[in-house]
């Protein structure tokens, strides 16, 4: 149990600092070759903070854990809304003046209602799971197509902030790009050993441990990077980054996995796991589109997705012990 519980916590520590060097790197890189900023925030910075998922589930597919797969993907989903938005309303409300934030709220509901009519029939085919990986490049060319007619939006204003106030030289960019990637894919390696092992050990489903350590673990990127933006006023990063995340989770990090190895959906995430994601989705979509003017996420809507994290984790609990 000791060295499955060490790889646990090396494989996050790990995880985190690569995936901070990859986002940091890859997206200096992409200003010095030219990218606007909000493309930048738009697939770099989603595309970066979804990494962890990505390899870590793609893993998991690979040695036929389809349970930890797919437990990671919704799990980060579930976190990223509850936990880290809820977290990050209380220590300053959430803004959103982003017209790009906006339209990313009812795309993202879309896609979550595609992806629960996909696992209806208990399974992921290859077909289903190309699907989504085909959705994820279609989601690509739109965000493109986004920042080329969008190019004063607010959320593009922001990360020309950040990237202006912290300067990287081409070489050095291109080096942590690398470096990060690398260790991205090392460190999921050691997670998914330390967490399939841990799982065996205790006798719990590989998909309860998707659904929480590794989730939790997957998605501190996110949460350090929201939290960051929203003390400095950046609301739009902090909103925005999950969002991105949330849509490639649900396309390029599912879909991969599928590739890769079709999966079994088992009764637990269609009966539970899915609708809970949904609907902290759809509170998200209310709580911050403005319907009536600007969108705001405020301290009392935290609170709200923050117990609803803290009352979901408790059902898995529950039904570990039952």
């Amino acid at each position: 149990m000791l060295m499955p519980l060490l790889a646990i916590i090396a494989g996050f520590a790990l995880l985190v600092w690569s995936a901070d060097r990859f986002v940091e790197g890859a997206a200096a890189s992409a200003k010095h070759f030219g990218m606007s900023p909000l493309l930048i925030g738009m697939l770099i910075v989603g595309f970066g903070t979804s990494l962890p998922e990505m390899v870590v589930s793609a893993i998991a597919a690979h040695q036929g854990n389809p349970g930890l797969a797919l437990g990671n993907a919704y799990g980060s989903n579930i976190t990223n809304v509850a936990l880290i938005l809820g977290l990050t309303a209380l220590i300053a409300p959430i803004a959103v003046h982003s017209g790009v934030v906006r339209k990313e709220l009812p795309l993202l509901a879309g896609i979550g209602l595609f992806s629960g009519w996909q696992l209806w029939d208990g399974e992921l085919s290859r077909t289903d799971a190309i699907v989504l990986v085909m959705g994820f490049f279609a989601l690509v060319g739109w965000s493109i197509f986004t920042a080329i007619r969008n190019r004063n939006d607010a959320l593009g204003t922001e990360i020309d902030d950040e990237l202006i106030e912290h300067p990287m030289p081409l070489k050095r960019a291109m080096f942590w790009t690398g470096v990060g990637l690398v260790l991205l894919v090392i460190s999921s390696r050691i997670l998914v050993w330390g967490a399939v092992s841990i799982a065996h050990e205790l006798g719990v489903s590989d998909l309860i441990i998707g659904l929480t350590i590794v989730a939790l673990g997957t998605s501190l990127p996110e949460l350090a990077a929201s939290i960051i933006a929203a003390r400095k006023g950046e609301h739009d990063i902090a909103l925005g980054n999950v969002l991105g995340s949330n849509m490639f989770n649900l396309l390029a990090v599912v879909g991969i996995a599928g590739v890769i190895h079709p999966l079994e959906v088992s009764l637990e995430i269609l009966t539970r796991d899915w609708p809970v994601m949904m609907g902290l989705t759809l509170a998200l979509f209310v709580m911050a589109y403005g319907f009536r003017g600007e969108g705001r996420i405020n301290r009392l809507e935290g609170g709200f997705l923050l117990c609803s994290y803290l009352a979901y984790t408790g059902w898995l609990a529950y039904s570990v012990m039952v």
